[in-house]
């Protein structure tokens, strides 16, 4: 379903610090993960990087299409005929290139891809956001995305059109290098979904004027039942996946809900987290993993309860403190020893329903940072009101509209562009290398997960409350580092990054209708360098085929543009 092909290419010039080609090589073994060729986990991957001198190539085209994932019939939107779609796999080092081809003929919808958590580093013109870095890619038109895989582990990639993500456009990448522990067998990625028998487009009126609506269901890999087990009606088939006793397994879970932060476990199994969205940590162990909506945790998993029952169930449970759902206690999946089809019996782990991030502490990098003391302070306050009778979302009284067919880069291009309507949520950051602190809070006993392109960030505090810097302590030590963090109900979370990555940076809520109301805001990073690293040709070839396409289907723009 996906066309793969080696081939060699010249060293980047994005990253001229730290390269060193490589001789083609095994990467580790099953006892020794903590390396990579002549690399290892000690390797400082923000300045350097393998030049492997391999590109990836990938041609996905996203289709309309009808599914029935849990049994139920309804349209829906898919890569290469698939959802999820195909996994993207590259070794740390490769050049990855993806050419997105358009043929939604029946939905007509625009659409783009973002590579999720991918730092982009001086690419952001491949960041895949519309509105932003580029204008929506047109039916029957093809955009190509280029960028290096100067980070290792698992996430994955989705449209940023509107609420296409949810509609089935996403699959996973994987990128091979070190890894914090041992572990014999990787069985890939395994995505938590939320799931209805409506579109979320059809949903979407719901959201913007009841508030979120309550889905159906929810799918492990794209697949689930709908309905009790043992009833006549129940439609669909689980997910299963069999272990041989003795055995260790990687997985690599992602939370691609739309509404639904899940605490994810296997029945009598100890879960060992290696790994929290690309950032490598130090091993902890747990029964149960609380994964917010965008969030990757890498696991390992040994098959030692042989003893106790041959088949397990495997849960996905919304937390019902954030998530509506009518089939709380039904989104499961099967784990079966050796050849066993059983129907497990077992019975799932105690746990406290609450849509927090893993504990802090237990959030260790593997490669330790220190944040440096912050030379620029950025305090955003989370609201919520309603105009013209829905609901949108507020970042400091602002709630984000920008345009489809005016991205920020195409502005930038301009020479008349110095300042930014208030709307487009704008922070500019035009200073290089510095540090950024963001202290984002709220009032409302509702969580949000917080996701920031083209950049790791730090989480120095996270907590319920009142953010204050006279009763709370921030952590610059080696504080827990990624790319999606929880900011709790009715509290705070403080994050920071250094600005070393010009670009025109999305942060939001990853929730889908938060975002499509209005949750976001940009930074504009290092204005000045901007310019240089964007092909305006492109830019203005993909602006231009959106706008006839526009025009010839009258499409209207109805949500925030990202």
């Amino acid at each position: 379903m996906v066309l793969a092909a080696l081939g060699s290419a010249s060293p980047s010039p994005l990253l001229n610090h730290g390269l060193s080609r490589r001789a083609a090589c095994s990467g580790n073994t099953a006892t020794t993960r903590d390396q990579w060729c002549d690399f290892s986990l000690t390797t400082d991957y923000y300045t350097t990087v393998p030049d492997t001198g391999v590109t990836r190539e990938y041609f996905l085209e996203l289709t309309d299409v009808t599914v029935s994932p849990d049994g139920v019939s309804r349209t829906a939107m898919a890569i290469n005929g698939s959802i999820p779609g195909p996994t993207i796999f590259a070794d740390w080092g490769d050049t990855v290139v993806v050419h997105l081809t358009n043929s939604l003929t029946t939905s007509i919808n625009g659409s783009s891809l973002h590579f999720h958590g991918i730092r982009q580093n001086f690419t952001n013109q491949n960041d895949g956001v519309p509105s932003i870095t580029q204008c929506p890619t047109a039916v029957g038109e093809t955009t190509t995305y280029t960028w290096r895989a100067t980070q290792y582990g698992s996430t994955w990639y989705h449209s940023h059109f509107a609420l296409q993500a949810w509609q089935g456009v996403f699959g996973g990448i994987i990128i091979n290098g070190p890894a914090s522990a041992n572990y014999d067998q990787d069985l890939g990625m395994l995505f938590l979904n939320d799931w209805s028998h409506q579109t979320v487009d059809e949903l979407f009126e719901e959201a913007e004027t009841s508030g979120p609506p309550t889905l159906d269901n929810g799918l492990i890999n794209g697949t689930n039942v709908f309905g009790s087990d043992g009833s006549d009606s129940q439609t669909g088939s689980r997910f299963s996946v069999s272990f041989v006793s003795g055995t260790s397994y990687r997985i690599r879970l992602v939370n691609a809900a739309v509404d639904s932060h899940f605490k994810f476990s296997i029945d009598n199994h100890t879960l060992t987290v290696i790994g929290t969205d690309l950032v490598p940590i130090t091993p902890y162990t747990t029964n149960i993993v609380s994964i917010g909506m965008g969030q990757r945790y890498d696991i390992v998993v040994t098959a030692d309860q042989s003893a106790v029952a041959t088949d397990f169930w495997m849960r996905a449970i919304p937390q019902v403190a954030c998530s509506d759902n009518d089939s709380t206690d039904n989104i499961r999946g099967i784990v079966h020893y050796a050849d066993s089809t059983s129907t497990p019996t077992t019975t799932g782990f105690s746990y406290t329903d609450s849509c927090a991030d893993e504990a802090m502490a237990s959030l260790v990098p593997a490669l330790s940072k220190t944040v440096d003391d912050e030379t620029s302070d950025v305090i955003e306050a989370v609201t919520v009101g309603r105009t013209n009778n829905v609901f949108r979302w507020f970042l400091n009284s602002t709630t984000m509209v920008v345009d489809w067919a005016n991205p920020t880069l195409l502005q930038l291009s301009s020479d008349e562009t110095t300042t930014f309507d208030t709307s487009n949520a704008v922070i500019e950051l035009p200073t290089a290398d510095e540090w950024v602190y963001v202290v984002i809070e709220t009032t409302l006993p509702i969580p949000h997960p917080i996701h920031l392109h083209g950049f790791d960030f730090f989480v120095l505090a996270q907590g319920t409350g009142t953010f204050s810097t006279s009763t709370v302590t921030l952590n610059t030590a080696n504080p827990p580092r990624r790319d999606t963090a929880m900011l709790p109900a009715s509290g705070f979370v403080v994050l920071a990054f250094e600005t070393d990555n010009p670009g025109a940076w999305l942060m939001h809520c990853h929730i889908g209708w938060h975002t499509s109301e209005g949750f976001a805001l940009q930074f504009i990073v290092r204005r000045d360098e901007i310019l240089g690293l964007v092909d305006t040709t492109v830019l203005e070839d993909t602006c231009s085929a959106w706008s006839s396409h526009v025009t010839t289907e009258s499409i209207v723009q109805e949500d925030s543009g990202v």
